[in-house]
């Protein structure tokens, strides 16, 4: 039964590599049974560039995992993010033999697999096709499809790729680790899963994933993904202004921004003054908290005019009834919030994973540092696409032909991509006898 099924997700991050262990309590709501954290030293911006450092990584945070929920991880949900993910919408359609039966299942599944034949940019692979609205003989405006009577289906698909290589990188570390892939997902889909309401994906909202490396970006309306997007600048990048600015390490630099920073100078005491240990045999270096808010400020509202120029070029910016969600380690800021409404124009909220939460011992697990990952695990047991859950399940309740069968998955066409990026690394393998 679902409610007995454990589901790990694993987030891959700048700063962290998380890993959430959860199952379904009788409520239906996700109980998380343990979490496990380490520091991730081989990821930037979202792309593994040290496999040896990432891979102890992942061992540490699943081991603590393991051992706080007392099992052993085989399967994992893995996020994916970095400048390298790429959206696009493509049309297709298919012409069906009969013109007086039902559109059942198949063929919107067939409809969607031919999307994966689309020419795409070399060492790319497709990561994520979700259909937009469907149009049946002509008739537009169709959100579900299946049941109508018809003879030509067609629909926008929002496509998003991720390069082979990174793939391949993320697929080796987590192999290494003695583990394996279950889905990957883009990581802002996954956060989405945890912080956003149906209410508000129907209404029309932005979600600003704020992460260590980059800021993740996704917009929904009517209850499906409009836009994706992923900008090459997250908290890290606020932490080295504030290094140089400040002259200090970047150790000092990243507490001086968690535990004094402010996102609005104005808001930031003039007279106050933090004092900072200096280098041996020197004195502390005293750093005021209004020239911090102000290195803060400049970088913050950059990434801000990022986020607004992609909600603009999506189309969508008069059109989202519920504004935009911040969520991520570096949406914790003091007064992010504050400069998000000031120069968007938009109501802004902070996103805590506790949406879909049941009762949990672990506290932590509620801070949206961890959404991505709390999403990975609620992914396990709901798909991106509402459609897909309704999909499955008529698939449990009825036999009828048209129906996906039983062993058959929602994603599965994240097992394609799996299968492929396995056979590389055997190649490897037997190329030059192991890793």
């Amino acid at each position: 039964m679902q409610q007995e099924q454990i589901i790990v997700g694993l987030d891959i991050g700048t700063t962290k590599i998380c890993a959430i262990v959860g199952k379904k309590n009788e409520y239906g709501k996700l109980e998380v049974l343990g979490m496990g954290k380490s520091v991730s030293d081989g990821v930037i911006r979202g792309i593994v560039t040290n496999i040896d450092k990432t891979v102890s990584a992942i061992e540490l945070a699943i081991k603590d995992a393991e051992e706080m929920a007392g099992i052993d991880m085989g399967l994992v949900n893995v996020g994916i993010a970095g400048q390298h993910i790429k959206s696009s919408i493509h049309h297709g359609s298919i012409t069906r033999d009969s013109k007086d039966g039902e559109i059942n299942i198949e063929d919107v599944k067939r409809l969607a697999n031919d999307m994966h034949r689309i020419v795409i940019p070399p060492g790319s692979e497709i990561i994520h096709v979700m259909p937009q609205d469907y149009i049946v003989d002509y008739e537009e405006g169709i959100i579900d499809p299946v049941g109508m009577s018809g003879v030509r289906l067609e629909a926008d698909f929002h496509i998003i790729t991720a390069q082979t290589n990174a793939i391949n990188n993320v697929n080796k570390c987590v192999i290494r680790a003695n583990l394996e892939i279950d889905n990957l997902i883009l990581e802002p889909l996954a956060s989405s899963l945890s912080v956003l309401s149906d209410e508000e994906k129907e209404a029309g909202i932005c979600l600003v994933d704020i992460g260590g490396g980059t800021t993740d970006i996704a917009i929904f309306q009517d209850n499906l993904i409009r836009h994706t997007a992923v900008i090459p600048f997250g908290g890290n990048i606020i932490t080295s202004d504030i290094k140089q600015g400040c002259n200090i390490l970047h150790h000092q630099a990243e507490l001086l921004k968690t535990k004094f920073g402010s996102a609005i100078a104005e808001m930031a005491k003039a007279n106050e003054i933090v004092s900072i240990p200096g280098l041996r045999n020197r004195p502390p270096k005293e750093i005021s908290i209004r020239n911090l808010a102000h290195i803060i400020e400049a970088r913050m509202s950059e990434i801000i005019e990022l986020v607004h120029a992609e909600i603009i070029v999506s189309g969508y910016d008069n059109k989202l009834t519920g504004g935009i969600v911040i969520t991520g380690g570096g949406s914790q800021l003091s007064c992010l919030q504050q400069l998000f409404e000031y120069m968007t124009g938009m109501d802004v909220r902070l996103g805590h994973p506790n949406e879909h939460l049941g009762k949990c011992k672990i506290e932590a697990v509620k801070s949206p540092m961890y959404a991505t990952a709390v999403g990975l695990v609620l992914s396990g047991f709901r798909a991106i696409d509402e459609r897909e859950n309704r999909y499955n399940e008529a698939r449990i309740s009825t036999g009828k032909a048209g129906y996906i069968k039983a062993g058959d998955r929602g994603g599965s066409f994240f097992q394609n991509i799996l299968n492929r990026t396995k056979g590389l690394l055997i190649d490897d393998l037997d190329d030059n006898g192991g890793y």
